[in-house]
């Protein structure tokens, strides 16, 4: 499990000011917590972290020496800066289910033989206790024909009794489809048949 560090921020000093200086600001927040806990990170450390992890990751966060079990709960990415602004994150207790979202991977798209995958959904939203929960979905999509759709209900994620979907489970996934060729291609498939 990735660790980051953080420490307490005090409030007084603006996030603007923060930000210009190295930090990415955020809190964490959770049942057992009394109150949320404003934190400044290293933009570099938080930077290295969404590398390997994204909204819904669970993570190890290091406040002032006290260890925390978290779920990237928000990210905040600056379009003009092409950085991170803000970061939250929710103190997971391991009786209790969470929110949380699994990002889904389509693999094997190159190995289609006819058609293209139309991805409708990037990621599926769910409820779990911690130890269930799941950070990305990869699927396999090489074997599908032109026409095949694949929905939420078809998911490995959505035969995990320990996973509760909130996402509708009829919702498609991905749908491969025809390939609309120019004329030119049209040409060479009508000689492709004519082979066979």
């Amino acid at each position: 499990m990735n660790t980051l560090k953080a420490e307490k921020r005090d409030m007084a000093i603006k996030a603007k000011k923060l930000r210009r200086e190295g930090f990415v600001t955020g809190c964490i927040f959770g049942r057992e917590m009394e109150e949320s806990i404003p934190l400044k990170m290293a933009k570099g450390d938080v930077e290295k972290l969404l590398k390997t992890e994204g909204k819904g990751g669970r993570i190890r966060l290091e406040v002032d020496g006290e260890a925390y079990d978290a779920l990237i709960k928000e990210v905040d990415f600056n379009p003009l800066k092409g950085g991170v602004d803000e970061i939250d994150f929710q103190a997971l207790v391991s009786t209790e289910k969470v929110h949380s979202s699994a990002e889904i991977h389509l693999l094997n798209a190159d190995k289609l033989i006819a058609g293209v995958p139309q991805q409708m959904l990037h990621e599926v939203a769910f409820k779990a206790l911690p130890s269930a929960l799941v950070e990305k979905i990869e699927l396999d999509i090489g074997e599908l024909k032109v026409g095949d759709t694949i929905r939420v209900k078809d998911l490995d994620i959505a035969k995990d009794k320990d996973v509760d979907l909130t996402t509708d489970l009829d919702a498609t996934v991905v749908t491969i489809t025809e390939v609309h060729a120019s004329a030119a291609d049209t040409e060479a498939e009508g000689e492709e048949s004519a082979e066979e």
